[in-house]
C-alpha cells in the first residue's frame, strides 16, 4: 500500500465519508489545500459535490488547479463524482467553464428519457481494463448521484461504462489519472475494493 493520500479541500467535497472509507481499509489521508502537501503525498483524491462552474472557479482561485495538473505528471489522482468531472477540458453545466483538462473531453447533461438527476445503484461494464477496477466484476453495482456526465474525446479512456436510458461513462483513466462518476465510498464491499485498488497503485 501507498503511503498518504492526500485529499483536496476546496469547499465543494464530501470529504468525511471519503476518508471514513479510506481509514476502513488502513490508508492514511491528509484533508488539505496545501500546495505543499499536495507535493508531499503519494497520492491525490479529489471529491466534489455540486455545480461544475463553482467547484472549477474555487480551483482556479486558490490556485489548486495547476497544482493539480503538475502533480498529475507524478503520481495517481483519483477524482470522483464532480471531481471526476473536473478533470475534462470543460464542463457545460451552467454555463461552458475550463476544467483542468487531464483527459479530454466535456461533461454535457445526461441525454436520457429517464429521471434526473440519475439517483440510485447502476451496473458496470469495462471497455477497456484498468488496475482501478482489479477484483470488481463485470456487472457490479455501485452508487451513482448526478445529472451531468463525461463525454470522452478518446474512448480508449473509458474504463467503464453504465446504462441509464444511455450509455453513460461511469469511469476514466489517462497515465496516472483516474476518475469515478459514481461514488466508491458509498457503493459498499465494490467501492472499497475500488479505493483498495487506488490504494495500491504506485507501489
Amino acid at each position: 500500500m501507498m503511503g498518504r493520500i492526500a485529499v483536496v479541500d476546496y469547499g465543494v467535497g464530501n470529504l468525511k465519508s471519503v476518508t471514513n472509507a479510506m481509514d476502513y481499509l488502513g490508508l492514511k489521508t491528509c484533508i488539505t489545500s496545501d500546495a505543499r502537501e499536495l507535493e508531499l503525498a503519494d497520492a491525490i483524491l479529489l471529491p466534489g459535490v455540486g455545480a461544475f462552474p463553482d467547484a472549477a472557479d474555487k480551483l482556479r482561485v486558490s490556485g489548486l488547479d495547476q497544482v493539480l495538473v503538475a502533480q498529475a505528471q507524478q503520481k495517481p489522482i483519483l477524482g470522483i463524482c464532480l471531481g471526476m468531472q473536473l478533470l475534462f477540458d470543460q464542463g457545460e453545466e451552467v454555463r461552458e467553464c475550463k476544467g483542468l483538462g487531464l483527459v479530454g473531453g466535456c461533461v454535457r447533461k445526461i441525454e436520457t428519457n429517464l429521471k434526473l438527476p440519475h439517483i440510485g445503484w447502476n451496473s458496470l461494464s469495462f471497455p477497456n481494463p484498468s488496475p482501478l477496477f482489479a477484483g470488481v466484476e463485470e456487472g457490479n453495482y455501485v452508487y451513482f448521484v448526478h445529472s451531468f456526465c463525461g463525454v470522452a474525446a478518446d474512448p480508449a479512456t473509458v474504463i467503464a461504462q453504465t446504462d441509464y436510458g444511455t450509455p453513460v461513462v461511469a469511469a476514466v483513466q489517462k497515465g496516472n489519472v483516474y476518475g469515478c462518476q459514481f461514488h466508491p465510498e458509498k457503493s459498499g464491499e465494490v467501492g472499497l475494493q475500488i479505493l483498495r485498488n487506488f490504494g495500491g497503485l504506485n507501489t
